[in-house]
């Protein structure tokens, strides 16, 4: 398993850049935006940070909304050989499973003090294939 990224939601995207590049010193190293999604994520680096791991994602909703509960702070992500795997073991020892694989790509569960965890798969997504592509969502991430 390789730690991938945390992610946060943000109000401002110039008043974070300003904070997390300018006064701590992180480095943009790439962005995306979703017109059909309606969000922007801003992927920040710290000095031992690569690429695609260690890195903090900034996500900005384009419609506003305000965050209550923890919902600012998004989720923790990680790579997986095989999600299929990790899902079917991860459920065999009690952990539900709130996004199933169903596109052989993505996953989330909830630690145990409800943080949300991302789980995706290494490359390329794997076949489609049951149970999880007939899998309901539980509860929320």
């Amino acid at each position: 398993m390789k730690y991938l990224h945390t992610m946060i939601r943000i109000k401002n995207i110039d008043e974070s850049l300003n904070f997390y590049c300018k006064l701590l010193g992180l480095k943009e190293i790439k962005r995306r935006e979703s017109e059909k999604g309606r969000f922007t994520l801003i992927f920040l680096a710290a000095e031992n940070s690569t690429e695609d791991s260690g890195l903090l994602e900034l996500t900005y909703n384009w419609d506003p909304e305000e965050y209550k509960g923890g919902r600012n702070f998004g989720h923790l992500a990680y790579r997986v050989k095989n999600i299929y795997e990790t899902c079917d073991h991860l459920m065999k020892n009690g952990i539900t499973i709130n996004r199933p694989p169903r596109d052989g790509h993505m996953a989330f569960i909830k630690s145990p003090d409800n943080i949300s965890i991302e789980i995706l798969q290494e490359g390329d997504p794997l076949e489609i294939k049951e149970p999880w592509s007939s899998m309901r969502n539980i509860g929320n991430w």
